[in-house]
């Protein structure tokens, strides 16, 4: 049953499509800026065309072939068929920009609709499961005109739309300040780290000399098979640290032998020789959140020595803050038919440099980085919590479940 005042329409009545163009990069000729489907990756604005790739075409490119404020951009086929359906609203344009072959460009046609509304529109649930499935029951690998100009949604009228634009830019407004508060909190912790872990404050240094010493002075390697005989395979995330495959990726990706993996326990770290966004020789993790669990013969693992003096929690701030990132790159290569992993041989990784503290400078920095990471992961939950609660806002909203009072509008008198 629709809210009073709401009607049903197809996008097809209130929305012209557009399929984009096609090119090679390597031409000569007018030089243009293009939206492509990478840019959909990190935006769902588009406010101007800085970061946008220029390209050259052979041909002038006319003007329904460039983008204009108000349009809603669509991704209409890629590799990953998660992108597909996703949209992008033109906000502001700076300069002359057109859009790939790979994109589907909706405009706006009708009075009924408010561009801005539209883009809300197509975050819903409701429009995005009706863009996935095409009509046919099952997922689509590509999206068509045929099946947005189908697509079914409900509008209010344009005053309410234009409201409820606004109630939703300011919960974004919001999440932009969480956001720029979660930057400089991460930055604030990465400066501090390396300032805290290198030594180069001189109150620590006071406390008492720094010596430098070989890895296996203070941990030894953990190559224990998987004789207990354990299931939960652990995978390194850069968020999370060690987790099970079945939690991250929703199924088990190992092999179903699992007797040649390494048997890990709580506290124990293992170091992945696979360099990614932020680890770019490798990320080191320690067991946290499960009792024990076994990971890939791959990774180099170990734990602490039970005569040293150490810290775990000033070392896993240390492997955190990329403090061993140099010694490591001195000795890897990459092995070109190793896995695409660093070739560091568990020999070398074991005489690498490590800078050892006295103990009560080691846990004296352990908990100074521990609160400035207990408030970076306050800030990341409140970053996360405002997401979701314009995302639930938006459903009820898009949906009439909740309804905004009227106010004035231009064009729209108040209803008495």
């Amino acid at each position: 049953m629709l809210p009073e005042g709401w009607s049903r329409c197809r996008l097809g009545d209130l929305m012209a499509f557009r399929n984009g163009l096609n090119y090679t990069r390597n031409e000569s000729g007018e030089c243009i800026k293009v939206v492509g489907v990478s840019d959909f990756r990190a935006r769902t604005v588009l406010d101007g065309a800085a970061g946008l790739d220029t390209v050259a075409l052979r041909d002038r490119v006319g003007p329904q072939d460039l983008l204009q404020a108000g349009d809603l951009l669509f991704v209409r086929s890629n590799g990953n068929k998660a992108l597909v359906g996703r949209c992008l609203f033109v906000a502001r344009l700076d300069e002359p920009v057109t859009f790939s072959g790979f994109t589907i460009r909706g405009r706006v046609t009708s009075p009924r609709l408010d561009p801005a509304f539209a883009s809300e529109l197509m975050r819903t649930a409701r429009t995005v499961a009706q863009m996935h499935l095409g009509g046919s029951g099952t997922n689509i690998s590509n999206l068509s005109q045929d099946i947005l100009q189908n697509v079914e949604v409900c509008l209010p009228g344009v005053g309410e739309q234009r409201r409820i634009v606004r109630v939703l830019a300011t919960w974004r407004e919001a999440i932009d300040a969480t956001d720029n508060l979660l930057e400089n909190a991460r930055r604030e912790k990465h400066d501090l780290m390396q300032a805290l872990l290198s030594g180069r404050v001189a109150a620590l240094q006071q406390r008492g000399a720094w010596e430098q010493v070989e890895f296996d002075d203070v941990f030894e390697r953990v190559a224990r098979k998987n004789d207990e005989g354990s299931s939960n395979v652990l995978t390194i995330s850069a968020q999370h640290g060690l987790v099970s495959q079945r939690d991250f990726f929703h199924k088990n990706v190992a092999s179903e032998d699992l007797s040649h993996y390494t048997y890990l326990s709580t506290g124990d770290f293992a170091y992945n020789k696979s360099a990614s966004a932020g680890y770019p020789v490798g990320a080191i993790k320690p067991l946290v959140a499960h009792d024990s669990g076994v990971v890939s013969s791959l990774y180099i693992c170990f734990r602490q020595r039970s005569d040293a003096q150490v810290d775990a929690d000033f070392y896993r701030h240390y492997f955190e803050a990329g403090m061993l990132n140099e010694p490591i790159g001195f000795i890897a290569q990459e092995g070109a038919r190793n896995h695409g992993l660093l070739n560091v041989s568990v020999k070398d990784f074991f005489k690498l440099p490590l800078h050892l503290p006295p103990l009560p400078v080691q846990r004296r920095i352990a908990e100074v980085l521990g609160v400035a990471e207990d408030y970076e992961h306050s800030v990341a939950a409140q970053a996360r919590a405002l997401r979701d609660e314009l995302g639930a806002l938006r459903e009820d909203l898009l949906s009439g479940q909740r309804r905004l009072r009227p106010v004035e509008e231009p064009g729209e008198p108040c209803p008495r």
